[in-house]
């Protein structure tokens, strides 16, 4: 474990501050809804560009990228325990990552709403229009759901090396269960994919505070 201390213990501040991100995000969009129209994205981002790109979900960006730091974090920690099964589960979970920044269209969005500002005929306004509404769904669409699914079955993958180990508790793995099995349905699939993925971020929370106290403890341990 002495090679790789600093990743577990990367992985476990990065956890931390990940959670203190997805807190702040929760907040914005309960203090300032999200709009549901290209035209109100509009002229939200000509009230506000930050909160424009806050409600096309800047934060989880920055939450993405520790995300990253967070699976790699818990590779490291169960590597020996069944290495290829880690590894898949990595895997897994970086292209559901990837596969999310390609879904994000916050800075298109942002360009869109200055052009629409800006034109001066119906025609280009309508056209600028119907661009903002394929944001929206490239947004909310395919890559975004691959995201999504790949990361709960990584969660899935995970909390079953973990039963199998002392590395982690089984009350871990369990919340990295629950969670994973929450996020079979994305949170775009109508109102039973939003009760899911609200419930989600219960185990989702939980598991994420106790594994980085582990790879914590897991670093510390490495030093001495």
């Amino acid at each position: 474990m002495d090679k790789w201390k600093g990743v577990t213990k990367t992985g476990a501040i990065a956890a931390f501050a990940m959670l203190v991100v997805m807190i702040i995000q929760i907040l914005i969009f309960v203090i300032w809804p999200p709009p549901e129209t290209v035209e109100e994205f509009y002229a939200l981002f000509q009230q506000s560009k930050l909160l424009g790109l806050l409600s096309l979900d800047l934060l989880y960006l920055v939450n993405n990228t520790l995300l990253i730091l967070f699976y790699l974090g818990l590779f490291a920690a169960l590597r020996k325990v069944s290495f290829s099964a880690s590894l898949i589960a990595l895997v897994l979970g970086l292209v559901g990552i990837a596969a999310y920044y390609a879904s994000n269209t916050a800075f298109e969005m942002l360009s869109l709403s200055s052009q629409f500002t800006a034109a001066t005929t119906d025609t280009v306004r309508l056209q600028l229009l119907a661009a903002g509404q394929v944001m929206l769904e490239t947004y909310k669409g395919t890559a975004f759901d691959v995201y999504y699914v790949l990361n709960g079955i990584m969660l899935l993958i995970l909390a079953v090396v973990m039963l199998r180990t002392t590395v982690f508790n089984k009350v871990t793995a369990s919340f990295a269960l629950a969670s994973g099995v929450l996020m079979s349905i994305p949170s775009t699939a109508g109102t039973i994919g939003l009760v899911f993925s609200l419930l989600s971020l219960i185990p989702w929370g939980v598991f994420s505070v106790l594994a980085a106290l582990r790879l914590l403890k897991l670093s510390s341990s490495a030093e001495e």
